[in-house]
């Protein structure tokens, strides 16, 4: 078993969507909470995967961002300090996981809706989760943009 290319790629440069779709809009709300989300559910993620890295299969809960405590606090940063952090556990992360061995692929956690997942398919579902925000940035950016442009 091994990380393949695709999912490397989408690791190490998925989240730069968000400053393209986001960089020349006239504001940015509601895009805020999704970035909020995105930077505070990396940590929750890296969290988790060193957890099933020391084995025992760890059991996880949904992760809601209104049930944790720290949320609030990723929602009063700035949009800067938001991308900055993103990028900076983005590099940590990829660290994490550039140079786990085949017995580390396959330890496993389990999720509550999608049960037993091997390291593979938990960074599968971690970039297909942040893939998700990153459309729902993209559909507010181009609402954002139509009302820029119908109130001219």
């Amino acid at each position: 078993m091994e990380i393949y290319k695709s999912l490397v790629d989408r690791l190490e440069n998925q989240h730069l969507t968000i400053v393209e779709l986001i960089e020349k809009l006239p504001s940015k709300r509601n895009i805020h909470d999704n970035i909020a989300h995105l930077t505070k559910y990396q940590l929750v993620f890296i969290e988790r995967l060193k957890k099933i890295l020391m084995g025992n299969s760890p059991y996880f809960e949904r992760y809601e961002a209104e049930n944790d405590p720290d949320f609030e606090m990723f929602r009063k940063m700035n949009e800067n300090d938001l991308l900055k952090s993103l990028n900076q556990n983005r590099e940590l992360l990829n660290d994490l996981v550039v140079n786990l061995l085949e017995d580390d692929l396959i330890k496993t956690g389990v999720h509550k809706k999608f049960g037993e997942l091997n390291i593979v398919q938990w960074l599968e579902f971690f970039v297909l989760h942040e893939a998700h925000h990153i459309f729902t940035i993209f559909q507010l950016a181009n609402d954002i943009n139509l009302e820029a442009k119908n109130d001219k």
